[in-house]
């Protein structure tokens, strides 16, 4: 049964991301791709779309009939993965790319000179909702920044990896199967697959040209993934991921 939000929400994005498309192309939502074709832009938004509309009948279900659809820690990653999409939203409306600072020492300068930039916003607020949501696992606290960490550079990483049309996609999967195959356990995916299940939909629309994450959407397939390495590694596991990171 926990696999029902999941199916849901994949049904869900797939009857929206038409739709979502033509609007954000209609309202003129784009920007040019690598290749200088204009694509809708961020589509990352018909991922919390699509899983906060999924929430009505899921909760409906769970509630009157008393069946146990989504997991005790749904609430983490519902916490960190909106509140990642946020930001990466702000960043795409109101960050100039073309302009915008790059890197710590850009994003620092920046700060020291008066401008706080969206790259500085998302860097320090992904820390901060990381720091919160991961303090209701009650970890230890070697444990709960390490988490922590794993978390922010995750979702850095895919940031810095969607360049490409379908790259962050591409690299989510191949992750998130390494790491259910490596737990033979399930528990993962149907636990982040309400917002990973609309995501997966997203990024195929962004694989075939047809439409852009933007960062709204890279950021959360980052959260999405880190969140997968910090409820399936061990400790031991988790560093070693951190390092990869680095």
């Amino acid at each position: 049964m926990h696999a029902l939000p999941s199916a849901i929400a994949l049904l869900t994005a797939g009857v929206l991301s038409p739709v979502l498309i033509r609007a954000l192309a209609g309202g003129g939502h784009t920007r040019p791709n690598y290749r200088g074709r204009e694509l809708p832009v961020p589509l990352g938004i018909l991922i919390p779309a699509a899983a906060l509309l999924t929430l009505v009948p899921v909760m409906l279900i769970q509630s009157l009939a008393g069946v146990h659809l989504l997991y005790g820690d749904s609430g983490i990653v519902a916490l960190y993965a909106l509140g990642v999409l946020l930001l990466g939203l702000v960043d795409d409306m109101i960050g100039d790319a073309g302009s915008a600072p790059r890197g710590i020492r850009a994003h620092t300068s920046a700060l020291f000179g008066g401008e706080l930039s969206t790259g500085a916003l998302k860097a320090v607020g992904s820390l901060g909702l990381a720091l919160f949501a991961l303090h209701y696992l009650h970890l230890s606290n070697g444990r709960w920044l390490l988490a922590a960490a794993v978390l922010v550079l995750a979702t850095n990483a895919f940031n810095l990896l969607d360049l490409r049309p379908g790259r962050a996609l591409k690299v989510f999967v191949v992750l998130g199967t390494a790491l259910s195959a490596a737990a033979a356990d399930l528990r993962t995916l149907w636990l982040l697959g309400l917002f990973a299940a609309p995501a997966v939909v997203a990024g195929g629309y962004d694989l075939r040209e047809r439409g852009m994450l933007g960062d709204t959407g890279a950021n959360l397939l980052g959260a999405l993934a880190g969140l997968w390495l910090v409820f399936t590694l061990s400790g031991t596991g988790q560093a070693i991921a951190l390092a990869a990171l680095v």
